[in-house]
This record gives C-alpha cells, sequence and structure tokens, in this order.
C-alpha cells in the first residue's frame, strides 16, 4: 500500500479522526516526553447537528444530532492542539489534540507525517472496498 501525502491541516485532522483508537493513542504517548507541560482547555462530549446537503436542491439541511468528544490543549510557548472524534471517547479526542499540538510545534515532523500517510492511503483503500460492497449490491432497475 502506498502513501497519500496529506498537506492540508483539515485533511490531516479529518485522517487522524478515522485512526485506529489504539494506534492514535500509542502515537500521542510517544509525544508527551518530548511536549513539556500540557494545559488541558477543554475536554468534553456533547452533541452536535449533522449537516447534510440535499443533493437535488443544493440546500443545506441538518440530518440529526452526532455524539462527539472533544478536546483542546495548549503546550508551552502558546501552541493549542485540537482533536474531536464521533463517539464518547474523549482519551481519543486527546490523542488526536496531541499530535495536532505536535505538528504545529514542529516535533516528531518526518515521523507524524509518515504516519498520517501510511493511515490515509489506509482509510482510501477501506472506502473503496466499502464502495466495491455497495456497488455489488446495486440494482440496475431497468433490467429487472
Amino acid at each position: 500500500m502506498s502513501e497519500i501525502a496529506v498537506t492540508d491541516a483539515s485533511e490531516r485532522l479529518s485522517v487522524l479522526a478515522r485512526m485506529v483508537p489504539e494506534r492514535i493513542s500509542e502515537e500521542a504517548e510517544m509525544l508527551l516526553p518530548e511536549l513539556g507541560e500540557i494545559e488541558v482547555i477543554q475536554s468534553r462530549s456533547g452533541l452536535v447537528m449533522l449537516p447534510m446537503r440535499d443533493t437535488v436542491t443544493g440546500t443545506d439541511f441538518h440530518l440529526g444530532e452526532v455524539l462527539v468528544s472533544e478536546a483542546h490543549i495548549r503546550l508551552p510557548g502558546g501552541i493549542e492542539g485540537y482533536g474531536m472524534v464521533t463517539g464518547h471517547d474523549l482519551e481519543r479526542a486527546m490523542a488526536m489534540a496531541v499530535i495536532d499540538a505536535a505538528l504545529s510545534a514542529g516535533v516528531a515532523v518526518a515521523r507524524l507525517t509518515r504516519v498520517i500517510a501510511e493511515e490515509a492511503a489506509r482509510q482510501a483503500e477501506q472506502d473503496r472496498e466499502t464502495l466495491r460492497a455497495i456497488e455489488a449490491t446495486r440494482v440496475d432497475m431497468e433490467t429487472f
């Protein structure tokens, strides 16, 4: 499996949010000794509205509420990190925030960039497999 370059911060957070919980926790744990004292600004779970777009009319609407966990931290020097994941998993949200802050602080950038690229490739392959499985169930009503 090849790596996928993740250059945008939003893409990076999206990849981290879907990362396997054990792996994201391991990566965050390795960073903690290098980051110094971490101030937790916010760590909470709650409901957020899930926005969707009607593909026919192009209008936005709210499909419903989704439970999320979020973490917002600050490193010495004022560098901040953020993480938000679906479900009640404050540990995973905190791990995401630690990795985000480490990248912003320039800590272990090469390793983290490689890990995120590998994870993006894994997720892309997983998405392709899901789409293949969905496509296999498609019924052509013209021939039915």
